[in-house]
């Protein structure tokens, strides 16, 4: 476990970890938790690996896939990078697993079976090939810190950065109450802080990242005259506004309609658009700041081949001012002309029914933080908040991953939640509600009466409850979560009917 906050030097250890590895002779893969930073992690071992590097992610066609596959098992390459399905590389002496980022949750593939985390792949296969696995983080998993601290992980610790700055620390972060904001007459989307900041930034020609966890425009569309929400007819949510596209977006499903003048209950033409998004932001920024090069980055923005690779580049010419993205925005990025980072708003992810929601809301506000001040010029953060008082936004202010890991894990004890015991979710879909619920509650009687026949296993099996998002894709979802130990030997002996899907050590909601 490489914990090193960020700006600490982990990438340089990475590289210096691969020649040793190749001077054993040995083989390395390299995760990245996002197709967005292959690119930038490619550059940096190519640079020093030159010819040694093969690359394996979806955006390659089927074809070049086939090829790079090929050439890896062919020994024609010593080092792989991708995203978690890398960590499946045809490589034939592996020695060393490097897992940047490893706390990232798309490590986990969720959408489809096989449901695996590529950390769990990673540690098994290197158990198999007697080989090191380096976890690196600035703010790692709350379950591998904890593990870490138990001496199951050896615990590596960077708690300085390295910058061409005397002064090599971590950028003030500053939180505005926009509570206040408002009381004071201010209704823009951006603080009075922020804005000034941003404005000062520009006029130096450095750079700007104002990060907003959200797509699109309005999260919510609504008749004011009758109260419609406009939903997805197949998952029954709401539909987000995409004002570049001029639709109506199911971020769930792909569902997608023409926006609406006129409710189409009422014929009423009181349409009123609520929430904000990045393409909304992109509007707020053309509109405020006038002279300013934008641009976005989000998953509307890089549907193309090499999307990610020219939003690099133009990054790095310099020649864009201010960068608007969501999470693709938070890791990993090294520019050293980025000498401002605004969080819109760092409460998106803390009301969500999850109790990682304080976890991810600390991993991204830090993380994000950490792309501001790393060259010669210094920096500075503007967190904006509604909650500033909770204690993941404390904890991020502070740059203090022990303050937030002392508290959460606390909480974490109390209410029996991973690392102390673990999580499994068995959920069933059907196009009848009434009939998907006697599913879920039939399931449970079998799994209540396979733990009495199992006997002193400490199990426990909540639900039948729906799921949080009820209806998906024209189906209702009804789930069983299991919390306990050992959940894998009981679900081994357990009769689970055709149809449901299990998903061990389950992330998301």
């Amino acid at each position: 476990m490489l914990h090193g906050v960020t700006g600490s030097g982990k990438t340089e250890i990475y590289l210096n970890a691969t020649a040793q590895a190749l001077k054993l002779k040995k083989q390395v893969i390299v995760l990245v938790p996002e197709i967005a930073l292959t690119p930038q992690t490619i550059e940096r071992f190519a640079s020093r690996f030159p010819t040694r590097v093969a690359v394996l992610h979806s955006k390659l066609t089927l074809g070049e896939q086939y090829d790079q596959w090929r050439q890896i098992k062919n020994g024609d390459y010593d080092i792989v990078i991708g995203p978690r399905s890398a960590a499946f590389a045809p490589l034939s002496n592996v020695g060393l697993i490097i897992i940047d980022e490893e706390h990232e949750w798309s490590y986990k593939q969720q959408g489809k079976s096989p449901r695996y985390h590529a950390r769990r792949a990673a540690l098994a296969r290197a158990k198999l090939s007697n080989a090191t696995v380096v976890l690196g983080s600035a703010t790692p998993d709350v379950e591998s810190y904890y593990l870490a601290h138990k001496g199951y992980y050896r615990l590596l610790e960077l708690p300085h950065r390295i910058t061409p700055r005397a002064d090599s620390s971590l950028p003030a972060i500053t939180l505005v109450d926009m509570r206040k904001e408002l009381k004071e007459g201010n209704r823009s989307i951006f603080s009075r802080a922020l804005s000034q900041s941003i404005q000062s930034v520009i006029a130096k020609k450095e750079q700007v990242i104002l990060f907003y966890n959200r797509r699109g425009a309005a999260s919510l569309v609504q008749c004011r005259d009758c109260g419609l929400v406009i939903n997805c007819r197949h998952c029954n949510l709401p539909l987000t506004q995409h004002p570049a596209e001029n639709s109506l977006l199911c971020h769930h499903c792909g569902f997608r309609t023409a926006i609406t003048k006129n409710c189409p209950q009422c014929g009423g033409a009181k349409i009123k658009f609520i929430g904000q998004g990045t393409q909304s932001l992109e509007e707020e920024v053309a509109a405020t700041f006038l002279t300013a090069n934008y641009l976005r980055w989000d998953s509307d923005t890089t549907r193309q081949k090499n999307a990610h690779h020219n939003i690099m580049k133009d990054i790095k010419s310099g020649r864009t001012d201010i960068i608007i993205g969501t999470q693709m925005v938070a890791k990993g990025l090294d520019i050293p002309q980025i000498t401002l980072v605004g969080v819109i708003n760092a409460d998106t992810a803390l009301t969500l029914p999850d109790f990682r929601a304080s976890e991810r809301t600390f991993q991204l506000l830090s993380q994000v933080a950490g792309r501001a001040g790393r060259g010669i010029l210094g920096g500075k953060v503007i967190i904006q908040t509604y909650l500033p008082d909770n204690y993941s936004i404390q904890a991020a202010k502070a740059h203090s991953y022990t303050s937030f890991y002392n508290k959460e894990v606390k909480y974490r004890l109390q209410l029996g939640n991973p690392p102390f015991k673990q999580l499994a979710t068995l959920t069933i879909s059907h196009t009848n509600n009434i009939r998907c619920q006697h599913l879920a509650e039939e399931l449970k009687r079998q799994l209540i009466l396979e733990r009495d026949v199992q006997g002193r296993i400490k199990l426990e099996i909540l639900g039948a409850i729906p799921a949080f998002i009820h209806r998906l894709r024209g189906k209702y979802r009804w789930q069983i979560i299991l919390r306990g130990a050992n959940i894998s030997s009981f679900l081994e002996n357990a009769d689970i009917p055709e149809g449901w899907i299990v998903d061990i050590d389950s992330l998301g909601i």
